[in-house]
């Protein structure tokens, strides 16, 4: 039976890498490239960051511009809609305008031919009334002449002291001038009777078995 040593066996040093012989290390060139490397890196990552920087300001100033051209197209829009509806709301008066002063003046025609109407209705009726005084004027005028030649033609009685001849006799010629006096009538009569049918014939009228 064999029997291991339970001893830990010893740990080896750790020793540098060994360089080389004959060829020399130059850590200067090492860092210098380094330095190169990370200058070359810092510089590409400074040329994104400023592109990425600029196309963002590319974008910001489109956005800007995109707003102030919607800005000024709604504010185009505004005027535009505020200038027809000034347009609208001058239409609407002088319209309104135009008929109020159509209803007025046709109000004042109305007014002129009312006046007009009255004026002739008061000619007329004044004219009327006027002839209605003349031929009332005239209707007296001819009762009062025709009273007067009743008068004149009227022969008084004078019977007070008249016999009983001379009653009849003066009977008698009362009879005659009534009988003239009733003859004058008819003839009147006939006289007013053709001149009346004259007229309404328009003055035509039968001579001699002929229409004149």
């Amino acid at each position: 039976m064999i029997i291991s040593d339970p001893r830990p066996e010893p740990m080896h040093s750790q020793l540098a890498p060994k360089i080389p012989e004959g060829e020399r290390v130059d850590f200067d060139d090492i860092h210098r490239k380094r330095m190169e490397k990370d200058l070359l890196e810092l510089q590409t990552l400074i040329e994104v960051h400023f592109d990425q920087r600029k196309r963002e300001e590319e974008e910001l100033i489109a956005l800007k511009e995109r707003i102030e051209n919607r800005r000024a197209e709604r504010a185009e829009q505004q005027r535009v809609r505020a200038e027809k509806e000034r347009d609208r709301q001058t239409r609407i008066a002088e319209e309104r305008q135009r008929k109020e002063d159509e209803e007025a003046k046709k109000r004042a025609e109305d007014e002129a031919k009312k006046k007009k109407v009255l004026s002739n209705m008061g000619a007329h009726f004044g004219g009327f009334l006027a002839k209605v005084e003349q031929r009332r004027g005239k209707r007296q005028t001819g009762r009062e002449i025709k009273r007067k030649t009743l008068a004149e033609r009227r022969k008084p009685l004078a019977i007070d002291n008249l016999r009983e001849d001379g009653l009849r006799e003066r009977a008698r010629e009362m009879s005659e001038w009534i009988y003239e006096l009733e003859s004058e009538k008819f003839d009147l009569m006939e006289k007013m009777r053709r001149q009346k049918y004259e007229k309404g014939t328009g003055g035509k009228g039968k001579v001699g078995g002929r229409w004149k």
